[in-house]
């Protein structure tokens, strides 16, 4: 990416959406300006540009919570910008892993119809317990605790779901394939692994047969 490429406004400031690499959740709306976008480039962390304040800031820089980047684009019209990062800890100066958590339709939002929906609403909860390590929660202890906590758990699962499998209980396979899911999606979440990339090689194995 050329910097002569963005448009920026007459401010010289350039609309920067930050989302989570893995997740995809949008995290936050910030601006830049030629020299945050410089830095932001060169330290591979974001760099934003206060519109209040007339200053640039790193985010995390008191904090602690900055934000990784693993690729910067830019719209067709060159005058937007995402910035996906891996963040580390909340985006949102309220303590929230997104600054987007709140809904103007509120209770009117209907539930989508996909049936794997769940999935992804799964992997946007572990990613906020990653972010927001809320105390006393599951997926908190196990981040606390690192893969080796979360490998061994993936293999107990595994070992429940064979277990399940071989007594013909399918009661009690569905509950350990939902947990072997779920510790999957954390040790996947450790490990940087969106779950889009998964799928796409699905869908690659799938359409080569």
């Amino acid at each position: 990416m050329s910097l002569d490429t963005i448009r920026f406004d007459e401010k010289g400031l350039v609309p920067a959406i930050v989302q989570d690499a893995a997740s995809k959740e949008v995290l936050t709306l910030a601006y830049m300006n030629k020299e945050s976008l410089e830095k932001s480039i060169e330290t591979r962390e974001t760099w934003f540009y206060s519109r209040s304040r007339q200053e640039l800031w790193h985010k995390g820089e008191t904090s602690g919570n900055t934000q990784k980047i693993v690729d910067l684009r830019y719209d067709c019209d060159s005058d937007a910008i995402v910035v996906l990062v891996e963040p580390a800890g909340p985006a949102c100066h309220k303590g929230d892993y997104s600054c987007f958590s709140d809904s103007l339709l509120g209770e009117q939002v209907e539930a989508r119809a996909d049936r794997f929906a769940i999935v992804s609403e799964l992997e946007q909860v572990i990613a906020e317990r990653e972010a927001e390590m809320p105390e006393g929660a599951y997926t908190t202890y196990l981040f606390e605790k690192g893969v080796d906590k979360i490998l061994k758990k993936v293999g107990e699962e595994a070992s429940e779901v064979i277990i399940a499998a071989k007594n013909r209980d399918a009661e009690e396979l569905k509950w350990e394939v939902a947990d072997l899911f779920y510790h999957v999606l954390v040790l996947m979440r450790e490990q940087k692994l969106p779950l889009n990339e998964v799928l796409a090689v699905l869908e690659e194995r799938h359409s080569s047969k």
